[in-house]
C-alpha cells in the first residue's frame, strides 16, 4: 500500500484572460506548483466568480472585451468583500501610462507580456506573502481589541464587586473603634486602625481601577471646554491637600478646547496631586500650569519642584501599577499617571515628562484645539 503526500495549501488564484492560451499556460504554471487555480475569459465571469468564492490573488488581463481590466478591478475594489484581495495585471501594454492607470484603480502589480514564468512566479509569490502577513496582522489586531475590552470589563466588575465587602470590613473596624474606645488596650486600637488604613488605600486603589477601566468602556462626549472652569474645580476639589503642605499654585489664560470635561479634570487633578504628593521636604512646594499653541493642539505643562526622579525611570512611569517610591513614603495606586496617558490618548495627543532629582518634574501634553481632531462623540 503506497501512501500519498498531501501538498499544502499555498493559495487560491483567479485568472482572468480572453485568450485561451494563456489561461491555460499560466493555470498550468501555477497548477505544477501547488496553487489552486480558476479561469475566467472576461470580466462579468470574473467578479461573478471572485464574490462567489473569494480567491487569495487575481491575475488580471487589461484588454478584454465589453469590460476592461481597470474595469474590472474598480468593481472588485468598491465591494467590500473583494476589495483586499491582490489584484496583478497581466498585459502587453507597456506604456507607462497604462502602469499607473493600473496601480491608480488599486492594482498590487504589473507583469508584462509575454512574460517570464520566473517573475510570474516570484510576484505571486510575493504577493501572496503580503497577504498572509495582511489577515495575520488583522488577527492580531483583532484578538488584542477583544483581550483589552476583557481585560477593561474584568477590572471593572472585579473592582465594583470588592467594594462592598470592603466597606463592610472599615465601618466594622471604626464601629469597634467607637463602641470599645475605653476598653480596647493600645495594641487592639492600632491594630483596628491598621485595618482602617489598609482599606482606605484599598479603596483608592479600586476607585483608580474603576476610572481606569471606565476610560474605554463607552463612547464619550466631547465638546468646547474652558479649561480655566477645570482648573477652578480641580483646585477645589484639591484645597485641603494644597493647604496641608502649603503649596503655590499658579496658572492663567488657559485656552478653551474641545474635549470630554470629566476627563479633563480627571487629567489635571492626578497630575497636580502627584506634584503635590512629591514636594521637596526642604523647599517651598509650587506648581505652575502653563499652554502655548502648537499647530492645530495646544502644549501644556504642569511643572513642579518637587523631589523629580532620574532621567532613565521616565519610560515607564506612565504604565499601570509602576511606582518609583515606596507605599508608606509616598501613597498611591500607581494608576494615575496610566490614566493620564490613556486620557490624552483619547484626545490625539501625547504626554511625556522631563526631570531631575531634586530639581522637579514637568509633565507636557497636547490636546487638539478644535473639533478637527477630536470627534464630537468619540469612541475611545
Amino acid at each position: 500500500m503506497t501512501s500519498q503526500t498531501v501538498k499544502p495549501y499555498r493559495g487560491s488564484i483567479l485568472i482572468v484572460d480572453d485568450t485561451p492560451d494563456n489561461l491555460r499556460l499560466l493555470s498550468t504554471v501555477l497548477s505544477k506548483r501547488g496553487f489552486q487555480v480558476r479561469k475566467a475569459l472576461d470580466g462579468q465571469q470574473a467578479i461573478a466568480s471572485a464574490q462567489a468564492d473569494i480567491p487569495d490573488l487575481i491575475l488580471l488581463d487589461i484588454k478584454m472585451p465589453e469590460m476592461s481590466g481597470y474595469e474590472v478591478c474598480e468593481i472588485l475594489k468598491s465591494e467590500p468583500q473583494t476589495a483586499e484581495v491582490p489584484v496583478i495585471f497581466i498585459s502587453a501594454l507597456d506604456d507607462a501610462f497604462d502602469k499607473v492607470t493600473a496601480f491608480s484603480v488599486g492594482g498590487a502589480d504589473y507583469i508584462t507580456k509575454p512574460f517570464q514564468e520566473a517573475e510570474v512566479l516570484v510576484r505571486v509569490e510575493n504577493q501572496l506573502r503580503l497577504r498572509r502577513l495582511q489577515r495575520q496582522l488583522i488577527e492580531q489586531n483583532e484578538e488584542l481589541a477583544r483581550s483589552n475590552r476583557e481585560l477593561e470589563q474584568f477590572a471593572y466588575i472585579v473592582s465594583h464587586d470588592l467594594q462592598q465587602p470592603l466597606q463592610s470590613i472599615t465601618g466594622f473596624a471604626k464601629l469597634l473603634i467607637l463602641k470599645y474606645e475605653n476598653t480596647l488596650d493600645t495594641g487592639a486600637q492600632e491594630y483596628l486602625n491598621r485595618i482602617i488604613d489598609a482599606g482606605s488605600r484599598m479603596q483608592r486603589l479600586i476607585q483608580d481601577l474603576l476610572a481606569y477601566a471606565q476610560l474605554g468602556k463607552s463612547a464619550q462626549e466631547f465638546k468646547l471646554i474652558d479649561c480655566n472652569d477645570v482648573l477652578t474645580q480641580v483646585t477645589d476639589n484639591l484645597r485641603m491637600a494644597i493647604a496641608e503642605k502649603n503649596v503655590s499654585l499658579s496658572y492663567e489664560n488657559l485656552p478653551s478646547l474641545v474635549g470630554n470635561e470629566t476627563q479633563l479634570l480627571q487629567l489635571f487633578q492626578n497630575l497636580i496631586s502627584n506634584a503635590i504628593k512629591f514636594t521637596h521636604p526642604d523647599i517651598p512646594p509650587q506648581v505652575a500650569i502653563a499652554a502655548i499653541p502648537d499647530g492645530e493642539s495646544w502644549l501644556f505643562s504642569v511643572q513642579d519642584n518637587g523631589i523629580g526622579m532620574e532621567p532613565e525611570n521616565l519610560k515607564r512611569i506612565f504604565e499601570v501599577f509602576q511606582r518609583l517610591q515606596s507605599a508608606q513614603s509616598y501613597p498611591g495606586s500607581g494608576i494615575g499617571l496610566a490614566t493620564c496617558k490613556k486620557i490624552v490618548e483619547n484626545h490625539r495627543g501625547k504626554i511625556w515628562a522631563v526631570s531631575k532629582p531634586s530639581e522637579g518634574t514637568t509633565f507636557y501634553f497636547t490636546l487638539a484645539s478644535s473639533s478637527a481632531n477630536a470627534s464630537d462623540t468619540h469612541e475611545p
